[in-house]
């Protein structure tokens, strides 16, 4: 399995794309203008606690109030707000914690007018971006990330992420981590400290104590609402979390970010900086690398895959749903039962890279093909919850119901990825079309059930468009001379001006339509 991370960047925003294999699987946009990215800390101000929601309208200088919930404020927080009041006016000057007096810890079950109050000053932190109508949703519980753990302060809990699955190798994290552990900081050890030495996670906690100071000292002059701690930059973020041995390449078109991811990788993994490279060529990269075509296929109502088979997929206000259909996907299954697996396997890897890729969140529902058999309903489930495991967001997939439909909830912390891949109809009719691009993937899929049928020894030509006939024929190598290659015929493609921009035909050589 090859990795890479592609990155682009414009005057206004960096757009991260990531490769699995050379297919698209993650997409991110850092837009300058994101002032309320998951992760930053802000000195914010108590608006106003809501009994009945038991929740607080919080000001961190957004345009809508955040939300703070009582189950967000952390058990610790009497000792965080006795930390803030003390390091505001001057009284704390040592940051450790390790002399630091605990408080009592708040009731887990109390009200939230019991704890904090109109005008008070807290930390929080952003765990959800503002989406939609609705402000960030906000955690007084602060957590700093790193590349092997995750530090908690106010805590003194250790815990092992449950994916690392040897209790031997969970007893020796935990074993190193307490030996290091400064008094007052938790520690969360993450998946990627799996094997790694005591230097490497005490190295982390270095970087990670250091950012706890950063943001101590911001705190003596900040006035409420401010950001006090910056999330490091969305490159660092992905790489944090995602960059492991089977990367083999970053690719990035501007020098100055170049420069800055290649200081990150040299930080994290010692050795590897060298697989940073700067992109130079007239190409635009996300051209050179094949993300575009991809783009323009992957983010529309109908996302195709091989052989016919598709995915219809529906938002809604509520929730996402998505219909699998098997098309005109022909295959060698002997009975209905068969062809359903076959498709349904097919789609489950589809729909694990479509939610990763669009950053879908809430609820969805997938309606598969129906399937007779309880051992091919388990194996579907089974795959794709293997699918799933590479989802960096919090998850959780339930059997397969009666109906045969499978439900998903995932995490949303950021707006979903939306890209428009319909353009302006060329004919007079105004409206929009589907890209040419998406044409092409609906006219592959007939070429090649046309060329596996009986017409396969015939001649075939396509009449078209003349925009979509020139798209087709220009360029080295075109379209067509990949088809060439391909399926061993040429195929003539006749452009037609009375046609549609959508519209296409195969004929045989009497100009028969054959399809």
């Amino acid at each position: 399995m090859n990795r890479e991370l592609i990155v682009r960047s414009s005057s206004d925003a960096v757009d991260f794309a990531l490769l699995k294999d050379g297919k698209l699987t993650e997409l991110h946009k850092d837009e300058d203008n994101n002032n309320f990215a998951v992760g930053d800390i802000f000195l914010a101000k108590i608006r106003k606690p809501v009994t009945g929601l038991n929740a607080a309208f919080v000001n961190v200088g957004y345009e809508k109030d955040a939300f703070l919930h009582y189950h967000d404020l952390g058990p610790q927080l009497s000792s965080m707000l006795k930390f803030l009041k003390g390091v505001s006016t001057g009284r704390i000057k040592d940051y450790s914690l390790k002399n630091f007096p605990f408080e009592k810890d708040i009731d887990k079950n109390g009200v939230i007018t019991d704890v904090v109050k109109a005008n008070q000053s807290l930390l929080v932190q952003i765990v959800k971006e503002p989406i939609s109508t609705k402000g960030p949703r906000i955690s007084s519980e602060l957590s700093f990330a790193g590349r092997y753990i995750v530090m908690v302060p106010f805590s003194d809990r250790v815990s092992v992420s449950q994916k690392i699955s040897s209790k031997k190798e969970k007893d020796r994290l935990k074993r190193l981590v307490m030996s290091i552990k400064p008094k007052g900081f938790g520690i969360i050890i993450r998946t990627v400290a799996e094997g790694k030495k005591v230097a490497e996670l005490d190295k982390d906690l270095e970087n990670l104590l250091s950012k706890w100071t950063t943001m101590c000292n911001a705190l003596i002059k900040a006035h409420p609402p401010s950001k006090v701690l910056v999330e490091v930059n969305r490159a660092s973020s992905i790489l944090r979390d995602v960059f492991n041995d089977s990367f083999t390449g970053i690719h990035v078109d501007d020098q100055t970010l170049c420069e800055q991811i290649q200081d990150y990788v040299q930080e994290i993994a010692p050795g590897k900086e060298s697989m940073v490279k700067q992109y130079q060529s007239s190409v635009p990269i996300f051209e050179k690398f094949g993300i575009e075509r991809q783009i323009k296929t992957s983010f529309g109502r109908t996302a195709s895959m091989s052989r016919g088979a598709y995915l219809i997929i529906e938002h809604t206000e509520a929730l996402h749903v998505i219909d699998v259909n098997s098309g005109t996907r022909s295959n060698k299954a002997k009975n209905q039962e068969d062809t359903a697996l076959e498709v349904n396997m097919l789609s489950a890897s589809e729909i694990a890279r479509q939610l990763r890729l669009r950053d879908m969140g809430g609820i969805i529902v997938i309606d598969f093909i129906d399937m007779v058999k309880p051992q091919h309903r388990k194996k579907l489930f089974e795959h794709l919850k293997e699918e799933m495991k590479d989802d960096r967001a919090k998850h959780k997939i339930l059997p397969p119901s009666k109906f045969g439909l499978i439900q998903i909830t995932r995490q949303r912390v950021r707006p979903e990825m939306n890209i428009k891949t319909t353009e302006e109809n060329p004919n007079n009719g105004g409206g929009e079309v589907e890209a040419p691009i998406v044409l092409i993937d609906k006219i592959n899929v007939d070429l090649e059930k046309l060329l596996k049928g009986p017409k396969k020894d015939s001649k075939i030509s396509l009449n078209i468009h003349p925009f979509i006939a020139a798209y087709i024929t220009k360029g080295f190598p075109s379209i067509r001379f990949k088809w060439f290659l391909e399926h061993k015929k040429w195929i003539k493609v006749q452009p037609r001006d009375a046609y549609t921009y959508l519209e296409y035909r195969f004929k045989d050589k009497d100009g028969k339509t054959i399809y």
